[in-house]
């Protein structure tokens, strides 16, 4: 994997896939490497993706300062990433909890983002909370399912507050628009690839929601909110909330899609990034939200 060296001194490392003009992908995790998103789906085909490991996650060193995993400091990779690249403006992806990066990055350095997608976002650099309510509703879409009795009893057990770590790991069929062999493989692959004492410490701290919110209404770049009509950790309502703090957003719900679109569906996932990132920066259909299917 090829390398670039940071503000503090530490190696990192990231993969490319693809030719064309770069699309910096951020993981999310949060701190977990860039192998899980594949190609995400073979968006690498229409675009050369850059798809880092944060700071001491996959080929990348472990910092000396382990208080440089929070999110806000890990503004300075990207913008040192940047840098490398030699971009002076650049496309950005990013996905789940990789998200509150790229908007504290939009926050801090909105002149050099060109364009936006915000894949199943976090919700905790903008502070936008969501009700059990929501949780259980967008649960509830897949009550048909073999396996949902089980998940759907651990889920009461987490937003009642009782849940423990089996819990969670019941829970993981909700992430998925299929819970099948591939999905399996998908979630079993994910401590391996994650650093748990990074994750510990990226939140602590970290985000000032109201001053996120009150620079990224100032974001002049096109921004796409991509949502998963059953994604339990990113409900559509939530998401749809995060698009409407940008001026020149739109929101777009995939039926039928989990927390990881590319997998369940690749091939519209690829038609609206790769849409989304041809067309000139600074452009949209329309301002405001615009809700698809």
């Amino acid at each position: 994997m090829p390398s670039f060296t940071t503000y503090d001194g530490t190696e990192l490392a990231f993969d490319t896939f693809g030719d064309g003009s770069p699309v910096v992908c951020l993981p999310g995790g949060p701190m977990q490497d860039c192998g899980y998103l594949g190609d995400l789906g073979g968006l690498s085909a229409h675009r050369r993706l850059i798809m880092p490991d944060p700071r001491g996650t996959g080929g990348s060193a472990i910092p000396a300062d382990p208080a440089s995993y929070r999110c806000d400091r890990l503004v300075d990779d990207v913008e040192a990433l940047r840098e490398h690249l030699g971009l002076d403006r650049m496309d950005l992806l990013a996905h789940s909890a990789g998200t509150n990066l790229a908007l504290l990055y939009a926050q801090r350095h909105p002149e050099r983002v060109a364009r936006l997608a915000l894949i199943t976002p976090s919700v905790h650099a903008v502070g936008i909370e969501i009700a059990p309510e929501v949780r259980r509703a967008t649960a509830l879409l897949r009550r048909d399912e073999p396996w949902f009795p089980d998940a759907f009893a651990a889920l009461e057990a987490i937003v009642s507050g009782n849940g423990d770590a089996a819990a969670f790991r019941a829970i993981a069929p909700f992430w998925y628009g299929r819970w099948d062999e591939a999905a399996r493989a998908h979630r079993d692959a994910e401590d391996a690839h994650k650093n748990h004492e990074a994750a510990a410490r990226y939140a602590d701290g970290a985000f000032t929601p109201d001053a996120t919110r009150a620079a990224l209404a100032r974001l002049a770049s096109p921004v796409l909110v991509l949502a998963g009509e059953v994604d339990l950790n990113s409900p559509p309502p939530a998401m749809a909330g995060i698009a409407a703090l940008f001026p020149h957003a739109e929101l777009v719900v995939r039926p039928g899609a989990g927390h990881f679109p590319w997998l369940d569906d690749a091939e519209r996932f690829v038609a609206t990034t790769a849409g989304f990132f041809a067309r000139p920066a600074g452009r949209l259909p329309t301002d405001g939200v615009r809700p698809a299917v």
